[in-house]
């Protein structure tokens, strides 16, 4: 049996275009990513659950309108909008931070963390939401470690150019950077929706024309009833129960090591560069191969796997290791588990495609940032330390690599039911 190509011909520009869709989306976030981040160093890991709880409110506050958004309109027009009300968003903090001694820089600051904490959640997961329904399960498989190394390399980009652009122009001009990377994100969208006119989903050939209809809450609806989506929310609150607690410990890390604005926002900036150099590596040397010939499953286990071993050392030598367990750990969360998350979505129809994974990924992911920083902080004050907290952590990694592989043989049972 001939080997499929990585790429067959007719995908070559989507696959392009998609990418360089995603190098904008996620370099738009991550340049703007250690500004939000040195403040959470500044005020430290208790801090955290308040900010925490406003981005869950904000979160909660715009799925509706989004829902009723991609209920009533085909999504070359829901896609587009929702970038658009980010790009203005970020724009409109320029005036904002240029009155930042009027205002106060922490009552700014917090704002700006809840404003970058939800712009990240809806920019990426609409992304992946569209490739999602750009895409059947077996492109999915082959393309989607492709497409995410433009997000890897946009995340190199990001962090260096606010290295390179911070003393030049300040937060300012990182916002208007940030808001042209969305709109070309935009143009790229629209240049895949006239590629998916010409090379439709078979089956499905009028998906560009759709409007999905359905209650502006059917996510949420989805995401209760659903056996299957109850385990995907649940495989999104154990990796963020995981991908949070190393976030605080390296909250603290950075504000006890570094003393200045500065100095948190080179070493973020410096911890974000090297997370995403690895990321690429893991997309081009294990994911693609992993998801081609053995399924999603198994790269949604070993990122469990790499997470409990991390943590698990980190138990051990603590301290500065925290570092070393920060860039491992989300390398593999966005190298490894991301794409092959995001592929099970091709087996679902197009509601829940849009609606029930945008819920998961925005509302769910910050519930279980409350709830994890809550209980971190509370661990803390019945005297647990690092090693311990590590170590109840290292739990939620191992289930997450349990649910992650059940929750894939699930959909991927539902191969051949027709996509709606």
């Amino acid at each position: 049996m001939p080997r499929t190509p990585a790429i067959q011909r007719h995908e070559w520009f989507a696959v392009a275009v998609a990418f360089v869709y995603f190098f904008c989306v996620l370099a738009a976030y991550y340049v703007l990513r250690p500004v939000r981040d040195q403040l959470s160093a500044a005020v430290g890991s208790t801090g955290l659950p308040i900010f925490y709880l406003a981005t869950f409110i904000a979160t909660l506050l715009l799925a509706p309108p989004f829902g009723a958004l991609v209920a009533r309109f085909p999504r070359r027009v829901f896609v587009p909008a929702t970038y658009l009300f980010f790009m203005l968003g970020t724009i409109a903090f320029i005036p904002l931070f240029q009155l930042q001694d009027a205002i106060g820089a922490r009552l700014l600051g917090s704002v700006f963390f809840v404003w970058i904490s939800v712009f990240n959640l809806f920019v990426v997961a609409v992304f992946w939401s569209f490739m999602a329904d750009l895409f059947d399960a077996e492109q999915a498989h082959r393309l989607f470690p492709i497409v995410a190394l433009g997000g890897a390399i946009g995340a190199i980009a990001g962090p260096l150019l606010t290295k390179t652009l911070n003393e030049l122009v300040g937060v300012s001009g990182l916002l208007v950077v940030s808001a042209v990377l969305l709109g070309l994100g935009v143009a790229c969208m629209f240049a895949l929706s006239r590629w998916s006119q010409r090379h439709p989903v078979a089956g499905d050939e009028r998906r560009e024309q759709r409007i999905i209809g359905g209650g502006f809450l059917a996510g949420a609806l989805e995401t209760i009833k659903s056996p299957v989506m109850r385990r995907m929310a649940l495989l999104m609150l154990l990796g963020d129960a995981v991908g949070t607690v190393i976030y605080a410990f390296l909250a603290d890390y950075n504000g006890a090591v570094n003393a200045t604005r500065e100095a948190r926002i080179e070493f973020q900036a410096n911890i974000d560069l090297a997370t995403n150099v690895l990321q690429m590596l893991l997309q081009v040397g294990v994911t693609r191969t992993l998801m081609v010939r053995l399924g999603p499953q198994f790269p949604l286990a070993l990122d469990g796997v790499v997470k409990a071993v991390m943590l698990a050392l980190f138990a051990i030598f603590g301290g500065p290791w925290i570092a070393a367990v920060a860039v491992l750990t989300r390398a593999s969360a966005y190298g490894i588990f991301k794409p092959a998350a995001d592929s099970l979505y091709t087996r679902v129809d197009a509601e829940t495609r849009y609606k029930t994974k945008n819920f998961i990924d925005t509302s769910v992911w910050r519930f279980g940032d409350v709830v994890v920083t809550s209980g971190f902080n509370g661990l803390r004050a019945l005297g647990a330390g690092i090693g311990l907290t590590a170590l109840v952590t290292v739990l939620a990694a191992l289930a997450s690599a349990r649910v992650g592989w059940t929750a894939a043989h699930l959909l991927e049972r539902a191969r051949a039911q027709p996509r709606e």
